[in-house]
């Protein structure tokens, strides 16, 4: 097997193990009615362990610490990925189905590629805005049907969970830039650990949990939250960042397919329909271009650059 063809097998590999995230965050927290774990222990455990598992990983490689210079950015991806992300899916999952979350949570890469594109000075073009107002009203209709008519407060979790993911993953990105990609999860979790480690014990639960989930737990934080990295970003290696890349327009669907056999939910036609509508929407706001903006005009000495 040739390199390319590995690279989009780790991938693969990869969004099948971020696609499990939903169904296995709603099996860790429960629902409204038969709550389990709390959010707030199950987003600072996953992190506290992993960052745990970090810490042998980079003594093990023996690497060295981020520059100075790499932590605003680290702490951002930390901001984003270890806390925004995981606490407000958590919370989402309490109000809505694993499914539901999937169609919502697909706009994760144009998300991305918006805050990229304001992070990095660049300019979208129209049809890029063009694809992201449609994926945003395909959503909003969505969430709306599903509501009866009004967006729930799961709603306003999964957009915010949207919005730390692509806050997140930018931040990482702006350290990947000098530092190997699992090094940068690794530091974003060891960095995090003074935070994550106190407030898992402060919410350590109190009350008894089902076995299921605590194995929903165990999977988010060894699979989600740390191993699902090394093989996604080992493909994008292999396989190359354009190519490799657009197998995460899977991960929707995935997150779909796994929530009948975890959580018993049933795929309805329109559910799966505005699914595929956001993944087309998704994956043609990619292809649109992107302009680098252009740097701003050195000021003449003694001239106001205001």
């Amino acid at each position: 097997m040739n390199d390319s063809r590995r690279g989009l097998a780790f991938g693969f590999l990869g969004i099948t193990i971020f696609a499990m995230t939903l169904p296995m965050t709603r099996l860790a927290v429960g629902d409204a009615s038969a709550p389990q774990l709390s959010p707030a222990f199950v987003t600072a455990g996953r992190a506290a362990l992993a960052g745990l598992l970090s810490v042998a990983y980079l003594l093990a490689l023996r690497a060295p610490w981020p520059a100075r210079r790499h932590l605003p950015a680290l702490a951002i991806s930390a901001l984003g990925t270890v806390l925004g992300f995981p606490l407000c899916l958590a919370l989402a999952l309490r109000e809505v189905d694993a499914m539901h979350a999937a169609v919502v949570s697909g706009l994760i890469p144009l998300a991305t590629a918006l805050c990229g594109a304001l992070v990095f000075r660049q300019r979208p073009s129209a049809g890029f805005w063009a694809c992201a107002l449609a994926g945003c009203a395909l959503v909003l209709l969505f969430a709306a049907w599903q509501g009866g008519g009004a967006l729930s407060a799961g709603d306003g979790w999964l957009l915010l969970a949207v919005l730390s993911t692509g806050i997140g993953y930018v931040g990482g990105a702006k350290v990947a830039a000098d530092l190997p990609a699992p090094q940068v999860i690794c530091w974003v979790l060891v960095l995090s650990l003074p935070f994550t480690v106190p407030a898992a014990l402060w919410f350590w639960p109190v009350a008894p949990a089902s076995a299921a989930a605590w194995g929903g737990f165990a999977y988010v934080t060894l699979f989600s939250m740390w191993l699902g990295f090394f093989a996604w970003y080992r493909g994008l290696t292999l396989g190359g960042v354009v190519r490799v890349s657009q197998v995460q327009l899977l991960q929707p669907f995935l997150a779909l397919l796994f929530a009948v056999p975890v959580l018993g939910e049933r795929l309805d036609p329109l559910t799966l329909v505005f699914s595929l509508a956001v993944i087309a929407v998704v994956f043609i706001g990619r292809r649109m271009p992107v302009r680098t903006a252009a740097p701003a005009p050195r000021a003449k000495p003694g001239e106001n650059p205001a």
